[in-house]
Parts: C-alpha cells; sequence; structure tokens
C-alpha cells in the first residue's frame, strides 16, 4: 500500500473507533440509569458513575494503537463501577469490545496473559462489592464476558492471518508463474534468435567462399555470389527484427515463419551452393502456429547443418501431411567432417534445439547417419485431425 493510502487507511480506522466511543458513551448515559431502574439495590446514577462510563467508553479511541492500555483503563473503570455498586448496563459493552481488541490485535500468548489479568480484577465486585455480594454464582456470568469476545478475536485474528497468508502465497504463485513465462519466453527468443542467425551466417559464409574462389577468374560471376550475399543478409535481418520484435513493449506480433516459406528457404541455399527437393506428400493444409513454425525451424537447421558439414552440393526435404500429425525429413548424402560415426557433428545448440522444440509440442525426433551414407533428420508433430 502506499504511504497516501496507508495514512488515508488509518485516518478512517480512528474516525470508526472515534464514532464507535461516542456511541458507546452516549448510550451508556442514557441507558444505565434505564437499567438501574429494573435492579433494586444497586446505587442510582450520580456523577461519579457518569464519569466512569465516559472513561471507559473513551479508552476505545486508542484501542487499535494500544489494545492493552484500553483494556486496562477499561477495566479499572468497570470494576471500579460494579465494586461501588452501580448497576448492571453498558458499560459491560465497552468491556467487552476491550477484551475483543485485545485478543484480535495480539497473539494469543500475551492476548490470554492481559485479559486473565482483566478477568482477576472484574471478579472482584463478585466477592467485594457493595452490598450483597453474589459469590461463586456470579463467577460463571462474569467469566462469558470474558471468554466469548476473547474467543471471537482469536477466531477473527486467526481468520486475518490465514486469508493473509493466502494472498501472500498467490501474490508469490503469480510472480514466480511470471518469471517462468519470461524465462521460457527468453529461451524461445533466443532459440529462435540462433536459429535465423546460425542460418543466415552458415548461408553468407559459403555464398562469400564462392565470391572469392570466383573473383579472381571470372568476377563476372563472383557478382552473382556478391548479390547472393545481399539478399541472404537482408532476408536474415528481416527475420532478425520479426523474432526481436516480440520482445519491445507494445510491438505487434508479425506472422511467424511456417512451411509455407520453404520455397524462399530453398532459393536462398540454392544461391549458396546447395541444391534443395523440396516433396510435399498429402494435402497441405493450416497448421497450428507453434507446430508450423517447429516444423519450419527443424528443417532450416538440418539444412544449414548440411551446407556446413556435409560437403555436398544436395539434400531432400520431404514434408508429409497425415491426418493426425505432419512430418518432416532432411536427408543428405554427405560424407562431411564427423558424418562417418553415430554422432552427428553438430550435435550441440542446434540438434538441442531441434530436440527441445519438438518435445514441448509433444513430438518425436530422430537423427542419425543413413544406412546408404549421409545423415537424415526427421520429425512427427502432432496435429488436430484434418476437417
Amino acid at each position: 500500500m502506499r504511504p497516501g493510502g496507508q495514512w488515508q487507511w488509518r485516518w478512517r480506522e480512528q474516525a470508526a473507533d472515534a464514532v464507535l466511543a461516542l456511541v458507546l458513551l452516549g448510550f451508556g448515559l442514557l441507558a444505565t440509569g434505564l437499567a438501574g431502574n429494573n435492579q433494586p439495590g444497586s446505587r442510582p446514577v450520580d456523577a461519579a458513575c457518569r464519569a466512569l462510563i465516559a472513561v471507559a467508553a473513551l479508552a476505545l479511541l486508542v484501542r487499535r494503537r494500544a489494545p492493552v492500555v484500553t483494556l486496562a483503563v477499561v477495566t479499572v473503570a468497570t470494576s471500579t463501577y460494579l465494586l461501588i455498586g452501580y448497576p448492571y448496563g453498558p458499560i459491560l459493552l465497552t468491556f467487552l469490545i476491550a477484551v475483543y481488541s485485545v485478543a484480535v490485535r495480539l497473539p494469543v500468548r500475551p492476548a490470554a496473559l492481559a485479559t486473565g489479568g482483566a478477568f482477576v480484577l472484574l471478579l472482584a465486585h463478585v466477592f467485594f462489592g457493595r452490598g450483597p455480594a453474589p459469590g461463586w454464582t456470579g463467577v460463571l456470568p462474569a467469566a462469558a464476558w470474558v471468554v466469548v469476545p476473547f474467543a471471537v478475536g482469536v477466531v477473527v485474528r486467526v481468520s486475518r492471518e490465514a486469508t493473509a497468508r493466502t494472498r501472500a502465497e498467490e501474490a508469490r504463485g503469480r510472480a514466480e508463474q511470471a518469471r517462468r513465462q519470461a524465462d521460457e519466453e527468453r529461451l524461445r527468443i533466443a532459440q529462435e534468435v540462433h536459429d535465423v542467425v546460425g542460418h543466415g551466417l552458415a548461408a553468407i559464409s559459403m555464398q562469400a567462399e564462392i565470391a572469392l574462389h570466383l573473383l579472381p577468374k571470372r568476377p563476372e560471376q563472383a557478382e552473382v555470389a556478391l548479390t547472393a550475399i545481399s539478399r541472404t543478409s537482408r532476408e536474415a535481418l528481416d527475420e532478425l527484427r520479426v523474432t526481436l520484435g516480440a520482445v519491445r513493449r507494445g510491438a505487434e506480433r508479425e506472422p511467424v515463419p511456417g512451411l509455407a516459406r520453404l520455397p524462399a528457404l530453398r532459393d536462398r541455399l540454392a544461391g549458396a551452393g546447395l541444391a534443395v527437393e523440396v516433396r510435399v506428400v498429402g494435402d497441405p493444409r493450416e497448421l497450428p502456429a507453434a507446430v508450423d513454425l517447429a516444423a519450419y525451424r527443424v528443417v532450416q537447421e538440418a539444412l544449414t547443418n548440411v551446407l556446413r558439414h556435409a560437403g555436398v552440393s544436395s539434400a531432400q526435404v520431404t514434408v508429409d501431411y497425415r491426418a493426425d500429425e505432419v512430418t518432416v525429413e532432411v536427408t543428405d548424402r554427405g560424407v562431411g567432417p564427423g558424418r562417418a560415426g553415430t554422432v552427428p557433428a553438430d550435435d550441440g545448440h542446434g540438434l538441442a534445439g531441434m530436440r527441445e522444440r519438438v518435445a514441448a509440442l509433444g513430438g518425436r525426433l530422430s537423427t542419425g547417419p543413413r544406412p546408404g551414407g549421409g545423415f537424415r533428420v526427421y520429425a512427427g508433430l502432432p496435429v488436430g485431425p484434418a476437417t
């Protein structure tokens, strides 16, 4: 709560206590005489009686800030009132509220000690009051004026504490969930940046090598490679801008890449010297955005690895639209570094990112050498049945 709001809340509490004290004061001054009319043998209302009623009622003004002091003042005033022999009346309501205030504001142990002392002092009139003393028969009624408000105050305090703990736990849960979502979003963006930058740099590196190779002998063909570098870098920057646009507050998300962009990816890789054959099986249909993006990124990462490591000039991509899933397969016949063993050359962030993407969507991924040579990446991603 802000300081201004806290001050306003305290002011309202003080105003409420002031109204309560004035109401009990007025009620006590007016109703005590009527109560005395029904209690023969009680002492008539006089100035001292009214003063004790006023002291007890006005002590409630500080019942929130100093509940023990309030209880002490009210108990002394009430016990003195009853010892003198004034009639049972509204002053006992003031004592009840003082006991409740201690129970609701303090822990059980100090509240019980303070209330116990007040009870002992209140019992003085039972044995030593002016006129016929009720004796032991008056202990139970006196105890009721202490036990009942004390029990109600403890229940209210425990309920408030439980509510506060629940709210604090809910707030911590919301904060933790927000942190998890932020972490997941950062990881997702980092993965997107890795895929975009990795693919773009691999294509640019290959095209630059081609340009350097052709420049001394056939400069006119080197221009083609340099043009491809320019186009590839521009496309990579555009895709990177779309990805990073998500982290800007208030930025509108642009459409994410999907399998529909495979022809553009094929053309870009062709400029880098890798011919990609794309084959589609089944009827293409609109996929969930997350599935579409994951399938595209798997193909993009796999082709980037072919470009970097396979040492071949061609690769094959197969997209299969099935009833309840879509599968993508990237194969090559490369014999580049690391391709002869069972462990793929790029078993780092690239393939780890593929696995994370596919696993997050409940799919399956398999990678490894092909029996006839080369390498194969296969991913199956579940989707809803076609409609």
